[in-house]
């Protein structure tokens, strides 16, 4: 499982002319599932999205966490991430999960997300969608799941 967490003023995401998510403060989280990934990986994924110290304490110091601000999550599925241009120049994107497979562990990985407590939106699964952000910082992290250890 991969995912760009990007610190966040605000964030939206529209499908067609709709907003069908949006933040305030918080992290912007675009996730992409890999074939064969699974409970580990996604267990992985919500304690890194919510424990990472990416946000300033009083000396502005970045040792908070989203959790500790109160901050809120927008997670917006992006098989993208999974795309592999080693070879050639248009991406092959045979390392992604198959869509029923993903969209699955895409949905269990916001349940648990909510059950930590945190307010998460989300963007629709297999839509066209626009996503309009503030980045603030800029604060970009990249997670993958296969390259924690």
């Amino acid at each position: 499982m991969r995912a760009v967490l990007q610190r966040v003023s605000s964030a939206s995401v529209t499908v067609g002319e709709r907003v069908i998510g949006a933040i305030g403060s918080g992290l912007l989280v675009l996730i992409g599932i890999d074939a064969g990934d699974g409970p580990d990986d996604r267990d992985y994924m919500v304690t890194k999205i919510r424990d990472v110290r990416i946000f300033p304490d009083g000396a502005d110091k970045m040792n908070r966490s989203v959790a500790d601000t109160g901050g809120e999550v927008l997670v917006v599925s992006q098989f993208t991430l999974c795309g592999d241009v080693r070879k050639g120049k248009r991406p092959s994107f045979d390392q992604a999960a198959p869509p029923a497979e993903a969209k699955l562990l895409y949905e269990d990985t916001v349940r648990v997300l909510r059950e930590t407590g945190l307010r998460v939106e989300t963007g629709e699964f297999q839509a066209m969608m626009q996503v309009a952000l503030v980045n603030d910082g800029p604060v970009t992290i990249l997670l993958d799941s296969r390259r924690r250890f």
